[in-house]
């Protein structure tokens, strides 16, 4: 996985809306695995983000708003805004399988296989694309690089890997792996309240 260490902001990705929308593009594009391994990331600037959506780009995804940041002139402040704010969301909409089995790296292959409700033996075969991955398969697969995504800000690896065991009062007292369950749909209300918790350390979620 690349590694992100953001220890600087510069103009004109300071103002707020577009500095939190670039970071969550930095951070999904790590935990869906589109960033290339060992890739250290330590600054948000224009050149990072158009380094950054050229890699999103090449996977199809959010093509229109790349090539705003990826063009040779400098978008304006407002037209920066928006097309990092549309890649945010382009990433959010849009499941990577291929590259989101990477997730492995982060949370383990018995961990991840439990949390997505599926063997192990299933898992091997859909990360090593002998088999293609079911749809709702991939879509739990990125709903769960989303999370990461989301506690990437705030928990080491080893962090991340507890927070779906340890009960949390926001959840009834339960664990957001529990809350999940077996077979669950990103679209279920218990998967809102799982991700509802994981942005509440953007300070975009309920407490």
């Amino acid at each position: 996985m690349a590694k992100i260490h953001i220890r600087s902001v510069l103009d004109p990705l300071d103002e707020a809306e577009s500095f939190l929308a670039a970071v969550e593009v930095v951070t999904l594009s790590e935990a869906m695995g589109l960033l290339p391994p060992g890739e250290v990331i330590e600054t948000i600037d224009l050149d990072t983000m158009r380094r950054v959506a050229a890699r999103v780009a090449d996977a199809g995804i959010g093509i229109v708003p790349a090539a705003t940041l990826t063009a040779r002139r400098r978008p304006g402040t407002e037209e920066l805004r928006a097309a990092i704010v549309s890649l945010r969301d382009a990433l959010l909409e849009a499941p990577a399988p291929e590259s989101e089995w990477r997730l492995t790296d982060v949370l383990g292959v018995d961990r991840l296989a439990t949390l997505l409700g599926i063997a192990v033996s299933s898992l091997r075969r859909y990360a090593a694309g002998s088999r293609t991955t079911p749809d709702d398969v991939a879509a739990r697969l990125h709903f769960l690089a989303t999370v990461v995504s989301d506690l990437r800000g705030a928990y080491t690896e080893v962090g991340i890997r507890r927070w779906f065991d340890r009960p949390r009062a926001a959840l009834g007292g339960r664990a957001p792996a529990e809350v999940l369950g077996g077979g669950w749909s990103p679209d279920a209300d218990s998967a809102a309240r799982v991700r509802s918790l994981s942005r509440s350390l953007l300070g975009l979620g309920a407490t």
